[in-house]
């Protein structure tokens, strides 16, 4: 590989060494480096292919590219990796457009592998989306295959290419093989791969591949989208769905099951045998299915989980937040906790509110009091600037205040801080309810993934409606919201349509006549 980094090298050494000494100050000398790096041919290069990744320009992408490679710009592993982006997600107006991208892709693909430019995971998974534009599942999972040869991870999108390509050829063994795979990997799928390996077993009826995915569904998926349910609703009502099962069972085997796996499911295969009867329903209040009469169970969560959940969630905040500010938040926590129940009270005070609104906080405090068993009042979480300004202010407001305060029921968060943070902190090291109409969905709330977090949220977020009769708390549900497998062998499966608040949640319920 030809060496052109000398020249950009050597302007920043000089410009750092002149700048030291004429100035002094290392903020003025980094700032000259970045200046330095960001107007050198790499740097220009890499602003522009930037702009063509953002707008999805492969035509100028390519142009750019071509000449710097005639100019002898030295480029580098981003520069290689926008450009195998921009070639594999090109689609192009017609079939000549999208060859000649997927061609320039794997030229260049083959240029950063002669020009020894080491390759990272997003290098591994452009080629494979390159291949999967090209229709070549097996070439996308070869390239997913030679990424641990340099010590590179595969991540889940990396194994979408072939898994998706295979499931769309339906070549089933491939699929699956790339499932084992990802596996093996210690990635985790997520519900569009699971939706797509559902679908390709329904279609060759692979009942033991549908029970087993099923199952992952339930743990890492929980609720499912409407395509989803659509396949899960397909495959019941399908005429192999109806053959397969135990007509004969050891219940004891199947309580034993259900306990073990702490409730919801017992993993001891198809039970019951016939026609099955599908229906889209509802649950009621104590989770009693409108279409079977099944009640649902409510899954524990393992107060293990819960404390790691606490520890990992301090480390997260110490990340973010003035560490100091935190500790001394923790320690205010253990002098004064546990409390019953923690409130958003920013969230809480502006539902259905134009402004600040401490009447309607005080009245979900008092009822929140009243429901307590240790007759505690709740914590109330509020920023800095809510205590001491603006509607604060005022006598009787100021008054309310106080009383929190001096029942130690009252956080005031410090200024620059986000009362996320803290509020969570408190419901979890609590083990409490949590009154929020907060959904907790955003970049914050994604930090803490999808494993132990909506389970949690799910058992102990309190949520309120505001109408004209006053304020409804509305407490968590007494059942898990969980795909659910009964001890007859029936399925609940919980869809992403509705929200048990506004409109009642649409469910899956798979049922047939027990025969034993």
């Amino acid at each position: 590989m030809k060496k052109k980094a000398t020249f950009s090298n050597s302007a920043i050494s000089a410009t750092s060494q002149s700048d030291e000494k004429s100035v002094g100050g290392n903020v003025v000398s980094k700032r000259l480096k970045k200046k330095v790096r960001r107007d050198a041919p790499e740097g220009v290069l890499r602003f522009k292919l930037d702009m063509c990744s953002k707008v999805g320009d492969v035509v100028e992408g390519l142009r750019l590219y071509d000449e710097a490679r005639r100019n002898g710009v030295e480029l580098n592993q981003h520069h290689y990796n926008v450009m195998l982006y921009l070639c594999s997600q090109n689609r192009g107006e017609n079939g000549s457009d999208l060859k000649l991208a997927c061609k320039r892709g794997f030229e260049i693909f083959q240029q950063m592998i002669i020009d020894k430019v080491p390759p990272n995971e997003a290098t591994f998974t452009n080629a494979a989306r390159l291949a999967s534009v090209m229709e070549d599942p097996e070439m996308a999972f070869d390239l997913v295959k030679q990424m641990k040869g340099f010590g590179i991870m595969p991540k889940l999108r990396s194994y979408g290419p072939p898994l998706f390509g295979f499931c769309k050829k339906g070549m089933v063994d491939k699929a699956y093989e790339v499932d084992a795979h990802m596996i093996e990997s210690g990635v985790v799928a997520e519900e569009p791969e699971l939706s797509s390996l559902l679908k390709i077993s329904a279609d060759v009826n692979n009942a033991d591949k549908m029970y087993e995915l099923l199952h992952r569904l339930r743990t890492s998926v929980r609720q499912v989208t409407e395509s989803t349910v659509g396949v899960i609703e397909d495959w019941f009502k399908s005429e192999h769905a109806a053959k397969i099962g135990k007509g004969d069972w050891d219940v004891i085997k199947v309580r034993e099951g259900v306990v073990r796996g702490g409730g919801g499911w017992h993993g001891q295969g198809w039970l019951g045998h016939g026609q099955w009867r599908v229906v889209r329903t509802q649950m009621d209040k104590k989770g009693v299915c409108g279409s079977c009469g099944e009640r649902l169970a409510c899954i524990d969560i393992d107060p293990r989980e819960t404390e790691k959940f606490a520890i990992s969630l301090s480390k997260l905040a110490f990340g973010r937040e003035v560490k100091a500010d935190f500790i001394r938040f923790q320690e205010w926590l253990q002098q004064h906790g546990p409390f019953d129940a923690v409130v958003d009270g920013a969230n809480v005070s502006l539902i259905n509110q134009q402004t600040f609104n401490f009447s309607q906080l005080n009245n979900v405090v008092n009822r929140l009091h009243d429901m307590s068993p240790s007759k505690k009042f709740p914590l109330v979480i509020l920023h800095k600037s809510r205590v001491n300004g603006g509607p604060a202010q005022s006598p009787c407001n100021k008054k309310l205040l106080e009383r929190w305060k001096k029942s130690g029921a009252l956080y005031a968060t410090p200024a620059g801080s986000n009362d996320d943070w803290y509020w969570l902190y408190a419901a979890v090291s609590c083990k409490c309810l949590l009154v929020t109409n907060d959904e907790m969905r955003d970049h914050l709330f994604q930090l803490l993934g999808t494993s132990f977090f909506p389970r949690w949220k799910e058992k102990h977020q309190v949520r309120l409606s505001v109408s004209r009769s006053g304020i409804d708390l509305h407490m968590p549900p007494p059942y898990s919201i969980v795909i659910q497998e009964s001890e007859n062998g029936g399925w609940h499966v919980p869809t992403t349509t509705g929200d048990d608040l506004e409109t009642p949640r649409q469910w899956l319920c798979a049922t047939r006549p027990v025969k034993r």
